[in-house]
């Protein structure tokens, strides 16, 4: 049986996203790469000359140095050939690390089979519970030209600032540079207004603000920020992967 891989376009594979990011049913953390002008690399994945599926390797931005495959897909009807796909696709493209979804089954089952030191970069998180937090004496409010310099009107539209006794105690927004509908919340909240819980209601309005735009809260944080994974839980978030990342085996 002729199994391979061999590098191909974007144009030439985004239908198979399309059916890689249905079956995801999550927010893709790596999904924006493939539309960075150099920074990624297609690889289209054959049984008998008829494509079956695709590869992904970043090569660009953070991986220049270090290129890491981070997607896989199979079809269905393929999969019993996954490993052997796999490993063409390694042999083609020849990357040095991984680095993948939790929740991406057949790229997480590679990892561990050729990357068996993986460790966690982020801890990733969906939304699941509806919370009533309240911050009494805080006002919410969208932040002005000053707060946010470096944003235009629409982008203002999905930022949030709390402020309490004059003075923008928290800020955060909602970024939209992964796949839609998914929308990326992200806060900090200064020194002095911490342990307070205007982290948690910020976060919490972000996900209202999400929501009442049309789209679906989701959020990720380092696996060692404990203040922050306590901060994304009493919002309603709950975790639901990790960002995994391990060296390559190529053998």
């Amino acid at each position: 049986m002729k199994i391979a891989a061999a590098p191909t376009t974007f144009q030439q594979i985004h239908l198979w996203r399309d059916m890689y990011r249905l079956e995801m049913a999550c927010q893709i953390v790596h999904d924006s790469i493939h539309i960075r002008r150099g920074w990624t690399q297609e690889y289209l994945l054959t049984i008998e000359d008829a494509p079956v599926g695709y590869g992904s390797v970043a090569i660009g931005g953070p991986w220049t140095n270090q290129h890491a495959l981070y997607e896989f897909y199979v079809v269905p009807s393929e999969r019993l050939h996954l490993f052997e796909l796999f490993k063409a696709l390694l042999d083609a493209s020849t990357p040095v690390s991984i680095e993948v979804q939790s929740n991406d089954v057949l790229a997480t089952v590679m990892l561990h089979a050729f990357a068996p030191q993986a460790t966690s970069e982020s801890i990733l998180f969906h939304d699941k519970l509806t919370t009533t937090l309240v911050a009494p004496g805080a006002t919410l409010r969208e932040p002005t030209v000053a707060e946010a310099p470096d944003t235009d009107v629409e982008e203002r539209e999905w930022r949030r600032v709390v402020e309490v006794d004059g003075h923008v105690a928290a800020s955060g927004g909602v970024l939209f540079h992964y796949n839609r509908p998914y929308g990326d919340i992200y806060m900090d909240v200064e020194e002095t207004f911490r342990r307070r819980g205007l982290g948690s209601f910020l976060v919490q309005e972000l996900k209202r603000l999400c929501y009442e735009g049309g789209h679906v809260p989701a959020a990720r944080c380092n696996p060692t920020n404990v203040a922050s994974r306590r901060t994304l839980q009493r919002a309603g978030f709950v975790p639901c992967g990790h960002i995994l990342k391990g060296m390559l085996r190529h053998d």
